[in-house]
């Protein structure tokens, strides 16, 4: 076994998996909201939502796009680089990868097409039909993921037959409690995901004082959204603690940077650690919180790094501070969210420009939180690839050089900055047009540095919009 071989595999696969997750995180929400938008079109027959809705399509397609395209890397790599994982696997994991084809890419790929092109040539209640048919796919691919991944996680429903793990118990496999938490939580990371970008966008144009209905409809439904989902969140990433702890001990131990037994266990706010010297620089810690976190209790012991074998250990730098990161990420999303939903409510947002900063800076938070959730579950998850069974080292395909691993890696990394480059740059030019696009928008537009009689006018030519029943 190529050690430089093995590390440039794990690389790549981190590599490809943090660009792939991004488009998916954002695209199962965008597409449930976009369901939402033209139902509510349907209900009232206020223009703003057909507006917004065919904003959002145009976004929602290229993000689509771009997350099918590395999606389909992913897949390759299970058999250029992790063919023993495949092999091994394969009785567990192709099937579960099929239904993800068979159900979420067949409902995906038939009823988007009807949303770009069947505007004018379906029924109203088909085309909302076809918009909800695109997020229950999206959502059905995340579920098979999930499930995927949740099972190489905490294996299950199986037995190892000839050098394969053969399943068993299919229900328990695909039902089981830490699938089945894991999944919600990653779902709602999704709608937060989208949340919270629509939200910026929306803060974006009232700061520039441009498309006031649109931007108003989105910070209210973006900001009301995250500030009921966010606590749902908390509490789901604490269940998916509580089966670290007790599924994962060491990984555990290591988010919490604890190298050894403690009764009652602190909690550690920030440090350093140390691997070498099996401790933590400049340390931060709250007293018995740490028992508390893990098992409410103020009295239960901990287990530490030391309690294990050094090759089972899994790095501590990386989860410990990923872990951090993520819950920063959430308790600022919380702040800003419910800080700003009440402030709608008094109808005083407006006049918080600040605050409006702080909203539209805020959108890369959910994309970095869920990131740094992937990163704690898959490095704390070392040196497992499925855990407990199968090292990670020994899943690599046999004889694979480092030449050929960082060959690839580096074709992937020149290929994906040139496609992702232009799909971010499309993406940015469909937001700095606007709903409506720049020519349909321009009634209501004016250029950035208008004076002020122009946004005046805005302002009354909204409220004649609202009053005719937008």
């Amino acid at each position: 076994m190529d050690a430089t071989a093995l590390l440039l595999s794990r690389i790549q696969f981190g590599f490809t998996i943090s660009f792939h997750i991004i488009f998916p995180a954002f695209t199962i929400g965008l597409a449930a909201w976009l369901t939402v938008l033209e139902a509510l079109q349907l209900r009232s027959g206020k223009q703003v939502y057909r507006t917004l809705f065919d904003f959002w399509l145009k976004i929602f397609g290229i993000a689509f796009g771009l997350g099918v395209v590395s999606g389909v890397v992913m897949g390759f790599q299970f058999g250029t680089n992790w063919s023993v994982l495949s092999k091994m696997s394969g009785p567990i994991q192709g099937p579960l990868l099929s239904y993800e084809t068979f159900t979420a890419f067949m409902l995906e790929a038939s009823f988007f097409g009807i949303l770009v092109f069947g505007r004018n040539r379906v029924r109203p209640g088909f085309y909302l039909f076809s918009a909800a048919m695109v997020a229950l796919g999206t959502t059905l691919s995340a579920f098979w993921i999930m499930i995927n991944n949740s099972w190489m996680q905490v294996p299950v429903g199986y037995v190892e037959q000839n050098g394969m793990f053969v399943p068993v118990d299919w229900l328990k496999i695909i039902f089981n409690e830490v699938a089945m938490v894991r999944f919600v939580h990653m779902l709602l990371a999704a709608y937060l995901t989208s949340a919270f970008c629509v939200a910026a966008t929306g803060a974006w144009y009232a700061l520039r004082n441009i498309y006031p209905s649109e931007a108003r409809v989105m910070l209210r439904m973006g900001l009301f959204l995250a500030s009921v989902l966010l606590p749902v969140q908390l509490l789901f990433g604490h269940l998916v603690g509580d089966y670290v702890h007790q599924h994962q001990p060491a990984k555990f131990a290591a988010i919490e940077a604890r190298w050894h037994d403690e009764q009652p266990a602190s909690e550690v706010i920030v440090a350093i650690p140390d691997e070498a010297t099996q401790s933590n620089r400049y340390e931060l810690k709250i007293p018995v919180l740490g028992s508390i976190i893990a098992s409410m209790s103020t009295t239960s012991k901990e287990a530490g790094l030391s309690s294990f074998p050094r090759e089972d250990r899994p790095p501590v730098l990386i989860p410990f501070l990923t872990f951090r990161l993520m819950v920063g990420c959430g308790l600022i999303m919380l702040g800003l969210a419910w800080f700003g939903s009440w402030l709608i409510h008094r109808n005083r947002l407006a006049q918080a420009r600040w605050l409006l900063w702080g909203i539209f800076l805020s959108f890369p938070l959910p994309f970095i939180a869920t990131l740094a959730g992937w990163y704690t579950a898959e490095i704390g998850r070392q040196p497992w690839v499925v855990y407990g069974v199968l090292r990670t080292a020994k899943a690599m395909t046999p004889f694979l050089t480092a030449h050929a691993a960082a060959a690839t890696l580096i074709l992937f990394a020149a290929v994906y900055a040139f496609i992702f480059s232009f799909g971010i740059y499309f993406i940015h030019r469909l937001l700095r047009a606007g709903p409506g696009g720049p020519f349909a928008a321009l009634p209501r537009t004016a250029a950035p540095n208008r004076p002020m009689a122009v946004a005046g006018a805005e302002v009354v030519l909204d409220r004649q919009f609202e009053q005719a029943g937008e």
